[in-house]
C-alpha cells in the first residue's frame, strides 16, 4: 500500500499473461516473513516493513504451475516498501518491452479502482474482493 493505492504485478510466465499480487513461492525451510522479504528484494530490489497479516487461504486450491497437482497455501501481508516511488511501474497492463518468459511490470492501482476480475489467480481474486469489502466498511 502507498498513498491509497495497492501494488499489483503483470507477468508473462509459462506462456501466460498473469495479473497478480507481488510474491512467490516459499523455499524449503524458509519462514513466511523471510520469504516475503526475499521475494520483494528479488522482484523490486527493496526491503520491506511488515505491517500485518491480511489473509491465509481458507479453502482448497490446487496448484496450476507444477507438473503434479498439489495443494496451494497463500499468505498475504500488508507491507511497506522502503522506497515505493522507485518501483518500475507501467501505466497500462502488460506494457512489456519484449514479451519474453519472466517479463514483469508493476502497477499502482487506487483501492477504489480495484476489481477482482482483473486478477488471474483464484486466491488473488478472493483477496481483491476482501480488500474491496474492507474499503466499503471504512
Amino acid at each position: 500500500m502507498h498513498e491509497g493505492s495497492i501494488l499489483i504485478t503483470n507477468e508473462f510466465r509459462m506462456g501466460q499473461h498473469l495479473t497478480k499480487f507481488p510474491g512467490g513461492g516459499m523455499h524449503f525451510g524458509e519462514g513466511t516473513i523471510d520469504c516475503l522479504r526475499r521475494e520483494c528484494m528479488e522482484e523490486m530490489g527493496q526491503e520491506i516493513k511488515i505491517q500485518h497479516h491480511f489473509y491465509t487461504t481458507d479453502f482448497f486450491q490446487p496448484t496450476f504451475f507444477l507438473p503434479q497437482t498439489e495443494q496451494l497455501m497463500s499468505i498475504y501481508y500488508f507491507a511497506e516498501l522502503s522506497n515505493p516511488t522507485r518501483v518500475n511501474v507501467a501505466s497500462k497492463p502488460f506494457d512489456f518491452d519484449k514479451l519474453i518468459e519472466g517479463a514483469q511490470w508493476f502497477r499502482w492501482i487506487p483501492l477504489y479502482q480495484l476489481n477482482e476480475d482483473e486478477f488471474t489467480l483464484p486466491v488473488d481474486k478472493v483477496v481483491a474482493r476482501l480488500l474491496i469489502r474492507s474499503q466499503e466498511i471504512h
